[in-house]
């Protein structure tokens, strides 16, 4: 589920939480870190509480660590063009650890050779992920849309 562009509301409007929680990371094999610090970094600046798991962070941990910490989203990078491999059958996951609905977003590199990054933002959307960024695309494009996700989810929960 992500925003439509229905209304223009602020997350902080419908945010019963004191913080919103993000986990960070480089997912699966992936030893590509700094792009992941910054995304942390970024979210902290934001007022977000992200947790970053670093590099090589197995899909296993992400679900552990967002059950701890009740995260409402999850950023995941990867830059070595084998993420395909790496998250198969997250969404359900994170679904059988009672966490269905939380936001899976993930960026970078996903994969090998020339192609269409369509391709790339249409698989990765079947696999179970809200939102697919390309390499390069600027961190707070991504913050912003989890603002809109959040808070449109929040107005769709809402009585």
């Amino acid at each position: 589920m992500f925003y439509d562009g229905i209304g223009d509301d602020s997350v902080e409007n419908y945010s019963k939480k004191d913080k919103i929680t993000v986990i960070t990371g480089t997912v699966g094999v992936d030893a590509h870190v700094i792009g992941t610090k910054i995304i942390t970094r970024i979210l902290q600046d934001e007022g977000f509480n992200a947790v970053g798991l670093g590099a090589q962070t197995p899909v296993e941990e992400f679900v552990k660590v967002a059950q701890e910490t009740a995260a409402d989203a999850v950023f995941m990078s990867s830059l070595y063009g084998m993420a395909e491999m790496d998250v198969q059958g997250i969404r359900a996951k994170f679904t059988e650890a009672g966490l269905g609905g939380i936001l899976l977003y993930i960026g970078g590199i996903l994969g090998v050779m020339k192609h269409d990054w369509r391709e790339d933002e249409e698989k990765f959307k079947k696999i179970g992920f809200d939102r697919v960024y390309p390499p390069e695309t600027d961190v707070r494009l991504a913050i912003e849309d989890l603002k809109k996700d959040l808070a449109f989810k929040a107005k769709m929960a809402a009585p």
